[in-house]
């Protein structure tokens, strides 16, 4: 070691031997340090990985609850609506039935003479070109037009029951 000189211009060591000394624990302590941080930003990696697994399981479990609850619901709703469907279905087809039991009376009981009447009516042109047990029928539709629009409806009812029948078929084996 040198000593400075009056003037200070002398060289002298930067150091002590406690500085030296102090040096390498420096060095160990700041790479123990990293160690600990590494550790700790590992130890935070794997609890977020955790908890975002477990998240993502009670999201995954949620949308599977909806969407059973939805099929349900579904299901629910397919049932009622092939209920009144049906029902409607009974309905209108009692009453052609009656409509069309009470078209037969009334032809019954109105014999001959009432179907000859029926020559002033619409359609006397193409009822001349028919046979006979038609031009009742034609006749009978032109004078009482709702019971034939309530036999058209249970034909379109019953049509859309097998439409119905089908889209079920259909998503059952879906």
């Amino acid at each position: 070691m040198t000593k400075r000189t009056a003037h200070g211009t002398g060289a002298r060591p930067a150091g002590t031997a406690g500085a030296f000394a102090a040096k390498p624990d420096l060095k160990g302590r700041t790479r123990a340090r990293a160690a600990d941080l590494k550790d700790k930003a590992g130890a935070l990696t794997v609890h977020l990985r955790a908890g975002a697994a477990r998240t993502g399981h009670r999201v995954q479990d949620q949308a599977v609850r909806s969407g059973h609850t939805a099929q349900e619901q579904v299901l629910k709703a397919r049932h009622v609506l092939q209920e009144r469907s049906l029902k409607a279905g009974h309905a209108v087809q009692e009453r052609s039935m009656k409509a069309g039991h009470a078209v037969q009376e009334r032809v019954g009981r109105a014999g001959r003479p009432a179907a000859e009447a029926g020559h002033a009516a619409e359609g006397h042109a193409a009822e001349g070109s028919l046979p006979q047990p038609a031009r009742l029928v034609v006749r009978a539709v032109v004078r009482h037009p709702r019971p034939v629009l309530i036999a058209g409806a249970a034909l379109a009812a019953a049509g859309i029951a097998a439409v119905g029948r089908g889209v079920l078929r259909r998503s059952r084996h879906h």
